[in-house]
């Protein structure tokens, strides 16, 4: 949370000003109430103003590194297929500026950290795992694929930022040739399942608590969705990144989701055994992604709080490439990286 109107950027927040006091609703809009809402991994700030009515949320999204049509298009999708999503008051896409509702200043990851009842959390997470499957039915035509390539060059982050400049280190020649292979192997299981609408980023910080009796969230910062595979959001889910759920909470959430895609009529797996290893192994491609990301945000941006979540999002990988043999050579790289040995079979 930005805690100060920014300086450093003054023309372009003067900028913001004066496209808001030329839309037709200025005059329901209080100035002096401008405060900083949020911020993100990406180049967008986000703002909220006071109005007459309801407060409204500004979105600064710098038009040469945000997509901003793309939010724009995502919003009218999801919000098609009854999704919590803002209601767009105003756009600017040229500029970069939208004024949007206000969907809560709490998401889930904030309520957990304050504390949250299992019933509390477990109602919370049954509305998230409904908006899930909706958000899987919404119009996918169109947007770009998540497809093989694109995923092998994502896991070129973990090597280039990870590996090299965060672990300091480099794959051996022999590390090469069986990661290379593993990581075939792995993107060609993940493009082998059903394609929908992928959000990207389904967790905790991305679903804003219900403002009402529905329970249902509020849904942000989907403008990066793409067709992909249907089991990437589950595992963006229950492997929450921010937040660390035990193997027995993500299975269980996992089966509810399983059990309403089948209710819905989603194409997934009717063998829970199989649909369970395929996101577990789109959580492998996703988190080694992840690593490089975060990794990439300390070093180049640094936005050093992210490495906070390094040793979260190590554990998950390691949870589960310890138990198939196919994705060994990633826990071999692990188990080198954190300066693990094996003796007889078993990680020290």
């Amino acid at each position: 949370m930005d805690a100060t109107l920014p300086s450093a950027q003054t023309s372009r927040y003067e900028q913001m000003l004066d496209w808001l006091k030329r839309l037709a609703i200025a005059d329901t809009l209080q100035f002096d109430t401008i405060a900083p809402a949020s911020s993100d991994a990406s180049f967008r700030q986000y703002y909220r103003i006071a109005t007459t009515g309801q407060p409204l949320i500004i979105m600064d999204a710098p038009p040469h590194q945000e997509n901003n049509a793309a939010f724009v298009d995502i919003t009218r999708r999801l919000a098609a297929v009854e999704l919590n999503v803002p209601d767009i008051v105003a756009t600017d896409i040229e500029q970069g500026f939208m004024l949007l509702s206000d969907l809560g200043q709490n998401n889930y990851y904030h309520a957990i950290q304050q504390g949250l009842s299992n019933a509390e959390l477990q109602a919370l997470y049954r509305s998230a795992i409904q908006s899930l499957v909706q958000l899987q039915t919404a119009d996918h035509q169109g947007l770009s694929v998540y497809d093989a390539p694109r995923m092998l060059d994502e896991l070129s982050l973990f090597e280039q930022w990870y590996v090299n400049q965060y672990c300091n280190t480099s794959f051996s020649d022999a590390e090469r040739n069986s990661l290379t292979q593993c990581f075939e192997l792995l993107v060609a299981d993940n493009v082998s399942v059903a394609q929908v609408l992928v959000h990207r980023d389904f967790h905790s910080p991305n679903l804003m608590m219900p403002t009402d009796a529905s329970l249902k969230p509020g849904i942000i910062d989907y403008q990066d969705a793409v067709i992909g595979p249907i089991t990437y959001d589950i595992a963006s889910m229950v492997m929450d990144a921010r937040h660390t759920w035990e193997e027995d909470q993500q299975l269980d959430w996992a089966i509810r989701y399983w059990q309403a895609a089948i209710h819905a009529k989603l194409p997934v797996s009717t063998d829970f055994a199989e649909f369970h290893r395929s996101y577990e192994w789109m959580s492998v491609q996703r988190n080694l992604r992840i690593l490089g990301v975060f990794a990439r945000l300390s070093i180049r941006d640094n936005k050093d709080q992210y490495l906070a979540h390094i040793p979260r999002v190590c554990a998950y990988l390691r949870m589960v490439v310890s138990r198939y043999e196919e994705l060994s050579p990633i826990r071999k790289l692990l188990d080198r990286l954190e300066g693990r040995v094996t003796v007889l079979g078993v990680t020290l």
